[in-house]
């Protein structure tokens, strides 16, 4: 009864996540808010999904297509309720880099595999929001995401040029090979009427943001060059490329074809396009429930996600994420609660159905124009100068990532795998080199870094912090900084570790003790624990470590540590010839005799 119990609510949680918010409609202040948001979304959507859509290769009305029912499935079945979902510009570069080498092979094969991908994405998002795989997601580091966009923006950017002045050049290898066939064709053959329709469309997305971001600048845009192109007969009397036909009717349901042969190729891609989409709609999504204080359930989103696309793949779609500007047009427009995006779903659909003999004179060019206005402010380098002064290494990844990025299109997947390969790579050997101090009392009596802040050391104890875990690949690096420091005190009679930072040991570290302890035990030296925290402690009792000869050896605090050791000694009157430190056995006061030093010193020696 209680496995049933538990199955019935697993149920409830995961598929119908929407009933924690469909309630709240019953409030008419509620439903109208989300009504006019989803209106807005849907105004900025319809020109996007189209450009996003010839991003990606596809025509136009495919963008539509991927708007309709996949903006509605992921705010059902997400757990964000503001979080836009729809083409985005990465995902359709991403998408347009997979196809375009299966295209040269298979032209007409190309919106085929196109809505594969989409089914590929989303069953992939699905499985990890099921099996509550999403911290996945945390392989994608913020540095190598940051050096990832860049370098897509950049790459979108840029491929719209041929578009923006009405050239035509044959696609090279590499993406920076056809920019400077592009360039150098458009210094000779820019078609003129083109390129003043493009830039009268930047004119105006720009000015409009300018007077106020309240102002559907694209809507705007789009409403007024596609005027002036039916006005002028922009296609025929100037030889300018427009939308054309818009096949009118929502699309019908079908089952994706899946090529086998293409899944290894696309498979990787989807990977990719699956955990760059999710995480660019979590961090939207997290940042919206900080401003709302509503609950977010990574997993349920990756669910929410995926049905999407599998969505978007069934209705003849392709891949879709999270919006971060449709997103923010949603949540400012004041949506409350996911039904915004339903309501965006049927303007599309009511767009496909009535109003798509509108879309014939639009520009090309305006398109070009509406994803280079999208994509500029995706550039930012700031956060790799921020990762500089934070973690000198995080920039380095974040720029090797850009430039392997850019030098690489369009294989994109390859700028991802270096990223993540020079992440773990970095973080391996952090964890192999965790930071090792030494600590001495300053004169105010507290524990400090003895080298950093110039504190004398005691010659006949030494103790030292490590800062990390003790596992298998850092146990050779802390064995050889306590045998160094051995090494430089001929003195030393007490070891104390200072293991407060110390939160993991495995079975490699606890060998390495065991057998420095012995070690150092037979060179007359007692190995010491400080501040050990109760799990690692556990480990010690369980295996038998804090028994026996090293009964005594583990202490709260480190002046408990140090106070054993001064008691062990037996010298707490010895005058200091040498030692300075306030900590040490031979400097607690200068009362004592100098033939208990020499006996003491014998006694070390031996």
């Amino acid at each position: 009864m209680i496995m049933v119990d538990y199955i019935q609510k697993f149920i409830l949680k995961r598929f119908f996540p929407f009933k924690d918010w469909i309630s709240d409609l019953k409030n008419p202040k509620i439903l109208q808010a989300d009504i006019i948001a989803g209106v807005t979304v849907a105004l900025v959507l319809v020109p996007q999904s189209m450009a996003y859509a010839q991003l990606a290769g596809l025509p136009p009305y495919y963008g539509l297509y991927a708007s309709f029912l996949p903006v509605a499935i992921a705010s059902i079945f997400g757990s964000s309720r503001q979080l836009a979902t729809g083409p985005v510009a990465v995902v359709s570069l991403l998408t347009a880099a997979a196809l375009e080498p299966i295209a040269s092979s298979d032209p007409t094969g190309y919106i085929a595999y196109a809505i594969m991908l989409a089914f590929l994405v989303g069953l992939f998002q699905l499985c990890l929001g099921l099996l509550r795989l999403g911290v996945l997601v945390d392989f994608l580091s913020h540095p190598v995401v940051t050096g990832f966009t860049n370098a897509a923006a950049i790459i979108i950017a840029t491929s719209q040029l041929s578009k923006l002045f009405g050239v035509s050049v044959v696609s090279q290898e590499h993406h920076y090979q056809t920019i400077m066939m592009v360039i150098s064709e458009s210094l000779v053959s820019t078609h003129t009427p083109t390129l003043l329709m493009g830039l009268l469309a930047i004119f105006i997305i720009l000015f409009v943001r300018r007077i106020s971001n309240k102002y559907p600048s694209v809507l705007i845009s789009v409403v007024i060059t596609t005027l002036i192109s039916w006005y002028i007969k922009f296609e025929t009397n100037f030889g300018g490329k427009v939308i054309g036909v818009v096949p009118d009717g929502l699309p019908s349901i079908q089952m994706p074809q899946i090529d086998v042969t293409q899944l290894v190729n696309l498979g990787t891609v989807a990977i990719a396009i699956s955990l760059i989409g999710f995480m660019e709609a979590i961090s939207i999504a997290k940042a919206m429930a900080t401003q709302t204080k509503q609950r977010l359930d990574a997993d349920q989103e990756l669910i929410g996600q995926g049905l999407s696309n599998l969505a978007s793949s069934f209705f003849q779609g392709y891949p879709v994420s999270g919006s971060f500007s449709r997103s923010a047009v949603n949540i400012s427009a004041g949506a409350v609660t996911g039904f915004s995006s339903v309501v965006t779903g049927l303007v599309v659909g009511i767009t496909l159905l009535f109003l798509t003999p509108l879309l014939y004179h639009l520009p090309q060019a305006t398109l070009a124009a509406v994803i280079i206005t999208a994509v500029v402010n995706l550039i930012k380098f700031k956060p790799i100068k921020y990762a500089w002064r934070v973690q000198k290494q995080d920039a380095v990844i974040s720029i090797i990532t850009f430039f392997v990025t850019l030098l690489l299109a369009p294989e994109l997947e390859m700028g991802i795998i270096v990223g993540i390969v020079l992440s773990l790579a970095s973080y391996c050997y952090r964890s192999m080199r965790p930071r090792v101090i030494c600590l001495s009392k300053n004169k105010q009596g507290i524990f400090r870094n003895s080298d950093a802040n110039n504190i004398p050391k005691c010659c006949s104890i030494s103790v030292m912090r490590f800062d990390g875990p003790l596992i298998f690949t850092n146990a050779g690096h802390f064995e050889n900084e306590v045998i160094e420091r051995v090494a430089t005190k001929p003195e030393l009679r007490y070891f104390i570790i200072d293991a407060i930072a110390i939160n993991e040991i495995d079975a490699s570290g606890q060998d390495m003790l065991n057998s420095l302890s012995s070690r150092l035990y037979d060179q007359n030296i007692k190995l010491y624990f400080a501040r050990v925290h109760k799990p690692i402690l556990k480990i010690f009792v369980d295996t038998g470590y804090s028994t026996g000869q090293w009964k005594n050896h583990f202490h709260r605090t480190i002046d408990g540590a140090i106070e054993s050791a001064w008691s062990d000694l037996g010298c707490t009157n010895i005058s200091p010839p040498f030692c300075t430190s306030e900590i040490c056995p031979m400097n607690r006061d200068t009362a004592g005799l100098s033939s208990i030093y020499e006996a003491s010193i014998k006694k070390i020696k031996k």
